[in-house]
């Protein structure tokens, strides 16, 4: 099992920059990929971004490639999302996720451990 805690939402301008945490527990974290998702009021949760388990490759959505960032520690059992340029359109709840490594890394199936989720809002 794998427990997965987000922190780092809240208020901001468009514009303005956040950056969420990931702080895993459980078993070793380096044995999971991890991913971020959001769902926005009325929307289907979807993908933001991706990252293997050494962080050799990422994945990041196109509505917010060159704006987010993924990254990890692995040391500190810790996923960040960089999130940069931030427009109103991007507010909604961030969810954290691990997966084995492998196959898709698209969709909410492929994602066996789920984070309670963030708040962030965008004020324009």
């Amino acid at each position: 099992q794998v427990q997965l805690v987000e922190s780092g939402g809240g208020l901001v301008q468009a514009g303005g920059s956040l950056r969420l945490s990931c702080a895993a527990s459980g078993r070793t974290f380096i044995s999971y990929a991890a991913g971020w998702f959001r769902q926005a009021p009325g929307k289907e949760r979807e993908f933001v971004a991706a990252i293997s388990r050494n962080s050799d490759r990422t994945w990041h959505a196109d509505s917010v490639k060159g704006r987010f960032t993924i990254s990890r520690d692995n040391a500190k059992n810790t996923v960040y999302l960089q999130m940069n340029s931030l427009k109103p359109e991007d507010t909604a709840v961030y969810y954290c996720a691990a997966k084995v490594s492998g196959g898709s890394y698209y969709y909410i199936s492929d994602y066996a451990y789920w984070g309670q989720g963030t708040q962030v809002t965008v004020s324009s």
